[in-house]
């Protein structure tokens, strides 16, 4: 193992790193906006209203993250509308397609986590918060959401280490994130090993910090003693 030469470019891959955490935290946090509506109308008596972001759900967990990144970067520059409206400069930036991208994928996993964890409230709940006089939209605010959120918490947690690992296709479209800069640096130094292994580092680190924060949460949620009552 090479060690002064990861010392050398470490600088670089941590630059790389850098770019990574920031495209996932941008993503699960505008994803998670964006999922909180698709997931209570997904969770709805109404099958009008349950249909709507079916067919959302359906697409962008049914294709793959690699393919949404290509139609996104590559195949809106397809039409002249886009090119000659007001998001061009944004969509032909690999930094915002990246974004857009994640975003849009990790939203439609958020809302099933989001549909499952209203589902598991136990009825009895949302009966005595109705018979406490409160309204839909209350009891929904003061009670489903905040349940919904214990519940869902860990399989949430689990989403956001998936999408750490998956911001690495960000590479094939030319953004220099963790796996783009290592894929560069080795084309300058023709070492894989050595370059590859100090990103798989960066990302252990990360992934490890990621689960003590959830972990953490998870306790002062009181997540296990919420759902063993």
């Amino acid at each position: 193992m090479n060690w002064e030469l990861i010392f050398k470019w470490l600088p670089r891959i941590a630059e790389g790193a850098w770019l990574t955490l920031e495209l996932v935290a941008i993503a699960v946090i505008a994803g998670l906006i964006l999922a909180i509506p698709l997931g209570i109308a997904r969770s709805s008596r109404q099958w009008w209203l349950r249909s709507l972001p079916y067919a959302y759900i359906f697409f962008f967990r049914g294709t793959p993250l690699l393919v949404q990144l290509f139609l996104v970067y590559y195949g809106l520059a397809q039409f002249d509308a886009v090119r000659q409206g007001p998001l061009w400069p944004y969509l032909r930036d690999p930094y915002w397609c990246a974004i857009i991208t994640l975003t849009l994928h990790t939203a439609a996993y958020i809302a099933e986590i989001l549909r499952g964890a209203i589902q598991a409230i136990p009825p009895g709940e949302i009966e005595a918060a109705r018979a406490l006089g409160m309204s839909r939209a209350q009891a929904l605010l003061h009670i489903i959401l905040p349940r919904a959120t214990r519940i869902g918490l860990p399989a949430y947690s689990n989403e956001v280490i998936l999408m750490l690992k998956a911001s690495a296709l960000a590479s094939t479209i030319t953004l220099l994130e963790l796996t783009g800069m290592s894929r560069t640096i080795i084309a300058r130094t023709y070492q894989p090993v050595e370059i590859f292994f100090a990103a798989g580092v960066f990302y252990l680190l990360a992934a490890y910090v990621l689960v003590q924060g959830f972990r953490l949460l998870e306790r002062r949620l009181r997540v296990d003693a919420c759902q063993g009552r």
